[in-house]
């Protein structure tokens, strides 16, 4: 059964796409991420074209990352102050990013740049992911207990001027590293058509050392706001979001999430860690195979803008 994508201009197998959605939404429900780093390349792969991919993936990430976020909301695990600060620099670096991706597209060079940020991404936040789970692994075999940072152990961020309390994560932090890391996300948001959760949960954590129950909370409230933003830009700007391929990848992701979440469940954290770090590394290789293998097609015909 097929079915025409209006503004990607082609036919698709609709079962392969609801198959998508629902194996990008299990995964999210699964690993507690957006999942949009998944399903952008997963178009890309089924020749959806790059742009659309793009603005489509950024769309399905705000679906997967809504009911997430109010479950947070209750709980009372999002720093709403910290979340707005996130968001300010994330909407600033979200309309950049579509003034590039517009550039980007000009001048014919969209397609390529999109993979080679993929491949660098994931390869590099794969790797890392694969390689920090594994010890982890080991040190559980041998009973070994984990290296524990000492309380009030603070780095070069934390030394920065402009500092604000933000009472719901007890810390007190500069906002410029908190702008410049919503100011990246925006930007790959708008570039990769991600939320850039799978960056900006590490580097809350690791390099702001924001406390881990406040974190995935706050930073999924920054990401339903600076992704729907980059939707209706992108949709104004480039005229690139298929609504008809959005709902069907919202569809089946909402019900593949709510079994994704079962699964997860069951495993260990390591062991959810690694199976995301092997899965975000193939992703990445699969592309990198894309860039240098020889075409098909050593021709094709679009038309530009």
């Amino acid at each position: 059964m097929t079915i025409y994508l209006p503004i990607a201009e082609l036919s698709v197998n609709v079962f392969i796409i609801l198959g998508m959605g629902a194996a990008v939404g299990f995964l999210s429900g699964m690993f507690g991420v957006g999942g949009g780093f998944l399903i952008t390349p997963l178009l890309i792969f089924y020749n959806i074209p790059p742009v659309v991919a793009v603005a489509t993936g950024a769309n399905q990430v705000v679906a997967s990352s809504v009911s997430g976020a109010i479950s947070h909301f209750r709980r009372g695990t999002v720093d709403l102050k910290l979340g707005t600060i996130l968001l300010l620099g994330g909407l600033v670096g979200a309309t950049i990013g579509v003034f590039i991706f517009s550039l980007l597209r000009r001048l014919g060079q969209l397609d390529l740049i999109i993979s080679l940020l993929y491949v660098v991404f994931l390869g590099t936040v794969g790797g890392l992911m694969l390689a920090e789970s594994l010890r982890a692994l080991r040190r559980a075999a041998r009973n070994e207990a984990a290296p524990l940072k000492r309380p009030g152990q603070h780095n070069w961020v934390h030394r920065l001027p402009f500092k604000m309390r933000f009472k719901k994560s007890k810390i007190y932090l500069s906002v410029i590293p908190i702008l410049a890391l919503g100011f990246g996300i925006g930007i790959l948001t708008s570039i990769m058509g991600v939320g850039g959760g799978f960056i900006m949960v590490p580097a809350m954590i690791y390099l702001l050392r924001i406390p881990t129950n406040v974190v995935v909370g706050t930073s999924l409230f920054q990401i339903i706001f600076t992704t729907a933003y980059t939707t209706i830009v992108q949709a104004a700007t480039n005229y690139s979001v298929d609504i008809v391929l959005a709902f069907v990848l919202m569809v089946a992701g909402v019900i593949g999430a709510q079994y994704g979440v079962r699964v997860g469940q069951k495993l260990r954290g390591e062991q959810l860690r690694a199976l995301l770090g092997l899965l975000v590394l193939a992703v990445g290789v699969r592309l990198a195979i894309e860039l240098v293998v020889t075409p098909d097609d050593f021709y094709s015909l679009a038309i530009g803008g």
